[in-house]
């Protein structure tokens, strides 16, 4: 009798096997690293005096100051009217995605993931091209009579709204789509055949099972907000001034390291009590559409009892106009009227960057290639542009390495731990960049890694890692673990099943994360500010930089190039997800 490895029992093979979970420990440990010291360093920066002792004189400024009060008044409405108005704005547009046939969708899906993915600066110059007072809107309305005088609706807090929203809006609906696409809309027909109304049918059904992704999208839109400087910088005017261009301001300017962490404290409690809310009603594994935890207290009943009075006086006032709003083609139009806001901004960008003018002016006078001839003959635009796409490039492999095994881990897991490895790997995605940032700056700045390829490639890596770990794990959801268990089964270890059976049927999400970590490195600013250290500028800087100092047709050209860059590794990345999900 010979008791050999190959003819041991598959179970006894598993209890000496390392658990899954230690597939996420590269990850975790380079996000203790990279992300948790560095933000509670900063955290920990606002409770330091000038003599290095313990002191509240940080939080005590804040509070006794009436500018400092504003500015946060400011950003908590900003954030809160930007939950919303995109919720309102991108609910339909999901609602309607979620009806149409999988094929149909996945194609009108590139109207979403495009603008949202597109960078904030080709976003936000787009939009002081239409906002400004020579801008698309003022010029075609006084040409047309439909106004007088040009509309004061840039540098205040109308371009901030309209920016903002615009930016979020993607975000809602990318969300919201998992959670209805899952409601079984048979449930609604049910509804009404027992007696309910068309109105009551939706928000008595298919409203409060489509809850967990409203609420998630709100919670992420919410919290993003928070951290924007990119748009109130260039679209709103002083009465506009968010927490974090006080923050950079503090840091940049005043080197006043006790005061931005202090209001980097407030900025992540925030945040955390959004997260905390949210995680109590229905965890937090729903924004990656996960099951919805279920629960029974006085708050959420009352909740369903103010849903159950909004459907009855919706219902109300919905009777008259019940055959013109039920007709199927309001719905479309609606949605082709949000798409068309979410597209349509970055193509009128296009033909600017091939104008014969030598300023801004819509529609060009004429057409030419001299702006891209400048771009690509400019030393600094073309070391900008080469260094983003190798820092993007690392940046793509390392994230996906890690989120791909944090991704497996959680796949192969599911044990009590699962929930809370998920939690810390979302992480980054849910504390505002502006405050990873700083802490990040504080940190490199001790570690020599300031104005280098190496700190950029750390810092973008950091923020695509859920990015990453949320792509391969939607790719996972489908797939069989009984062909690893089969090639178990047939002798093989872990590792060996892991390359040659689970990656190869899964390349497509690999493939899809990478690119996507790609892109996530390629429009990233809020890290490069702070760590390029005004030297290794990479191209979002560069064109920051240029924003700053004057718009010129060059910008027009650059944002072309991003877009067209963006848009066709979306477009791959998408090929090669559906190409997965159907070979699963």
């Amino acid at each position: 009798m010979t008791t050999t490895l190959d003819t041991m029992p598959v179970s006894r093979m598993r209890s000496r096997a390392l658990h899954p979970y230690w597939l996420a420990a590269p990850g975790i440990v380079f996000l203790a690293i990279f992300f948790v010291y560095p933000v509670l360093k900063l955290m920990g920066l606002s409770v330091v005096g000038a003599d290095n002792s313990f002191s509240l004189a940080a939080f005590s400024r804040i509070g006794h100051t009436d500018v400092y009060l504003r500015v946060l008044a400011v950003t908590f409405r900003i954030s809160l009217d930007t939950a919303i108005y995109s919720l309102l704005l991108g609910y339909p547009l999901a609602y309607w995605l979620a009806g149409r046939p999988d094929r149909q969708r996945g194609k009108l899906l590139i109207f979403v993931t495009v603008p949202f993915w597109t960078s904030y600066l080709v976003k936000t110059f787009a939009w002081m091209i239409i906002l400004g007072h020579t801008g698309v809107i003022n010029t075609v309305g006084t040409q047309l009579g439909l106004f007088g005088q040009p509309l004061e609706i840039l540098h205040n807090r109308t371009g901030v709204m309209i920016g903002m929203v615009h930016a979020m809006v993607p975000l809602a609906v990318m969300t919201m789509l998992p959670v209805m696409t899952s409601i079984d809309r048979r449930l609604v027909s049910a509804a009404q055949t027992l007696g309910a109304t068309p109105v009551r049918a939706f928000w008595l059904v298919y409203f409060k099972l489509s809850l967990p992704g409203v609420t998630a999208a709100g919670l992420l839109i919410f919290i993003s907000s928070l951290g924007f400087f990119i748009v109130p910088a260039f679209l709103g005017g002083r009465q506009d001034t968010m927490l974090a261009q006080l923050i950079i301001t503090q840091v940049q300017e005043m080197l006043n390291w006790s005061f931005a962490g202090a209001l980097s404290v407030l900025m992540v409690g925030t945040a955390l009590v959004a997260c905390l809310v949210y995680d109590k009603f229905f965890g937090l594994s729903t924004i990656s559409g996960g099951t919805v935890r279920e629960n029974k207290s006085w708050l959420r009943q009352v909740g369903l009892a103010i849903l159950g009075g909004v459907a009855a006086a919706v219902d109300m006032i919905a009777k008259p106009f019940g055959r013109l709003l039920g007709g199927r083609h309001i719905l479309s139009i609606v949605s082709w009227t949000i798409i068309a806001f979410l597209v349509l901004p970055t193509l009128l960008v296009i033909p600017l960057g091939f104008t014969s003018s030598s300023f801004l002016e819509f529609p060009p006078p004429g057409y030419s290639w001299q702006w891209f001839s400048t771009y690509f003959n400019s030393p600094v635009w073309i070391s900008a542009t080469v260094r983003s796409f190798g820092v993007a490039a690392a940046t793509a492999v390392l994230a996906t390495c890690v989120g791909g095994l944090a991704a497996l881990a959680l796949a192969y897991g599911r044990g009590r731990w699962s929930g809370p490895i998920f939690a810390f790997f979302l992480a980054p995605m849910i504390v505002p960049r502006i405050v990873i940032a700083v802490g990040m700056f504080y940190l490199f700045a001790n570690l020599g890694l300031v104005a280098s390829n190496i700190g950029l490639v750390i810092g973008h890596t950091v923020l695509a890692i859920p990015f990453t770990m949320v792509t391969v794990a939607a790719t996972l959801k489908t797939y069989d673990t009984r062909l690893d268990q089969a090639a178990a089964t047939l002798g093989a270890n872990r590792l060996r099943t892991l390359f040659g059976v689970t990656m190869p049927l899964i390349k497509g999400g690999l493939v899809a994360a990478l690119l996507i970590a790609f892109i996530t490195s390629f429009d990233e600013l809020t890290i490069a500010i702070f760590v390029s250290g005004g030297i290794t500028t990479t191209l979002p800087k560069q064109m920051w930089d240029d924003m700053i100092l004057q718009l010129n047709p060059t910008l027009a050209a650059v944002s072309v190039t991003v877009f067209v860059v963006v848009t066709s590794l979306l477009i791959i990345a998408e090929r090669f997800r559906r190409s997965s999900s159907q070979n699963l």
